[in-house]
């Protein structure tokens, strides 16, 4: 990030509260963290925030009604919820708050990060990312959904496509297994990660020709687009 963006973090659980506030901070996200709502109100009501990062489930004042309140300040800064809960119409509640995302726990911090820079290319101006790119002397037009190698082309299916489009935006660095998931297939659960196993190996066949790029397992963890 070119810019430090400034995030209020609203989290009741002291331990996991503080090792979000660490993780963010190192990633370049000056954060102040509330143990509750009404903190965390007194928090936006005397300073200025770029994104929030509320708690559904706090003490005094819960994370929906924060953002309630919060909305009644600032109609458009980005909120994500953090919670437990996986009923349907929980989350439909925060969207309809105008919750930016929702996220459920357990989740990897990566996950977090991710949402949060994807948040920021769409609500603040940054440029999006891009939709051709370059794997040694193959072109991926995501688009198009296809790799071209000269005058050959090879046409991907959509879950390729987007699996590839993932593995590209990370390259060099580990995508994990649960965030693909999520993100792909929206569950991780085994079935969608054995498929997930396949689309991996299809796409492996599909760049073999170009020994300059390999995605490689990194293990318990997820995979790695070696450029």
């Amino acid at each position: 990030m070119e810019k430090e963006y400034k995030l209020l973090l609203a989290e009741d659980d002291e331990n996991l509260g503080m090792l979000l506030r660490e993780y963010l901070q190192a990633k370049g996200y000056k954060t102040d963290l509330c143990p509750d709502g009404e903190e965390a109100y007194k928090a936006f009501t005397a300073n200025t925030y770029d994104l929030c990062v509320f708690d559904v489930m706090m003490p005094k004042k819960d994370g929906f009604t924060l953002a309630k309140d919060i909305r009644l300040i600032n109609a458009d800064i980005p909120i994500i919820f953090l919670t437990a809960k996986t009923m349907k119409e929980d989350v439909f509640k925060g969207f309809k708050i105008g919750a930016d995302d929702y996220i459920t726990k357990p989740f990897s911090m990566e996950e977090l990060l991710f949402r949060l820079e994807a948040i920021i290319r769409r609500t603040k101006g940054v440029s999006a990312l891009q939709d051709v790119y370059q794997l040694g002397k193959l072109k991926f037009d995501t688009q198009k959904q296809q790799l071209i190698d000269g005058d050959s082309i090879v046409k991907l299916t959509t879950k390729e496509s987007e699996l590839l489009k993932l593995l590209c935006n990370n390259a060099n660095k580990v995508l994990e297994r649960n965030f693909a998931l999520k993100t792909i297939w929206v569950d991780d659960n085994y079935f969608n990660a054995r498929s997930m196993d396949v689309y991996i190996t299809k796409l492996r066949k599909h760049l073999k020709e170009e020994p300059s790029v390999e995605i490689i397992n990194v293990h318990g963890k997820g995979y790695k687009l070696v450029m």
